[in-house]
């Protein structure tokens, strides 16, 4: 019995909209973290009012599609109230200069930029198919934008070699959710929908090849970490028994060189010896434990000992 091929559209429609809802959730350990903690943490709205306006923007077009329209709007406006709940999750813990900024950005995205679209399409393009064309065409354009994004996080694992900001099962569910809506858009006859996918699928398995490529621990390197090794300044380590030996041999005044007053003509014996016993630490300045390195000098049968760390 052949399997009917006018099911398949719903079937990829489903299977979208199931696998777009877990990603829609995959921040939620980030914003359990804010609410734990009380503080966004440093973390930044902007993906997140440009998701709510991706899914405004679609959920536009959902009701002006005339048939074939319901897998788009169910899914988006789920969407659109996880998004919401983030944000207003992010506005209660952020800071006074995140807040401002969060909110100018909601009000950028999802007031004018999305009233715009609303009323220029509305008055300016009659309604039918050229309306559902313009704002399949806008929904594309920024589709692919949004799409293209991961690119500076591709970058990034590149430089430092690592996938820490690039978690392996994130990429995997991005692809899946462009396979589905792909082939969703390709069913129906939708270009607005399928084409956009393309790319979200050429940029996923390039994702996870990289992740493959540098998921081996032992050659991670944190941002940070990979920074700090660039600027981190040459360390030189001296050997002060060599040192104070060559002064010796080139009979240097230690005395002048250690800014003890040394009697004419006094034999300098230079002692170097590190502590080692419980008993010695007695002895030493240095409260933290470190290693102390004592330097003798025998004047006339008097000895007086400088600390100095090594």
């Amino acid at each position: 019995m052949a399997f009917p091929a006018h099911l398949l559209p719903s079937i990829f429609g489903i299977l979208g909209n199931i696998i777009s809802f877990c990603v829609f959730l995959a921040p939620l350990p980030t914003f359990y973290n804010i609410y734990k903690r009380k503080s966004t943490q440093g973390f930044q709205s902007v993906p997140y009012s440009v998701s709510l306006f991706s899914c405004m923007l679609l959920l536009y077009y959902g009701f002006l599609k005339t048939e074939n329209g319901m897998m788009i709007i169910t899914i988006n406006s789920i969407g659109c109230v996880i998004e919401m709940a983030y944000l207003v999750v992010f506005l209660i813990y952020a800071t006074r200069e995140s807040l401002i900024s969060t909110v100018k950005l909601v009000a950028l995205f999802n007031v004018i930029a999305l009233g715009v679209i609303i009323a220029t399409t509305t008055y300016a393009i009659e309604h039918g198919p050229k309306r559902v064309a313009v704002v399949g065409w806008i929904c594309a354009v920024f589709s692919v934008c949004v799409f293209a994004a991961p690119l500076s996080i591709m970058r990034l694992v590149i430089k430092t070699k690592s996938v820490e900001y690039m978690p392996f099962s994130l990429s995997f569910f991005l692809t899946l959710c462009a396979v589905m809506w792909f082939f969703y858009g390709l069913l129906i006859k939708d270009y607005y929908v399928a084409t956009p996918n393309v790319l979200g699928f050429v940029f996923g398995i390039a994702q996870m090849i990289l992740y493959m490529i540098y998921k081996d621990p032992k050659k991670q390197m944190k941002p940070i970490q990979a920074i700090c090794e660039q600027c981190a300044p040459e360390q030189r380590v001296v050997d002060v028994r060599s040192y104070l030996e060559m002064q010796e041999k080139h009979r240097v005044d230690l005395g002048a060189l250690l800014g003890v007053q040394v009697k004419p003509r006094a034999e300098l014996e230079v002692i170097v010896e590190m502590q080692e016993d419980s008993v010695a630490r007695d002895e030493v300045v240095d409260e933290k434990k470190e290693d102390v390195a004592k330097v003798s000098v025998e004047l006339d049968g008097e000895k007086t000992i400088i600390p100095s760390i090594v």
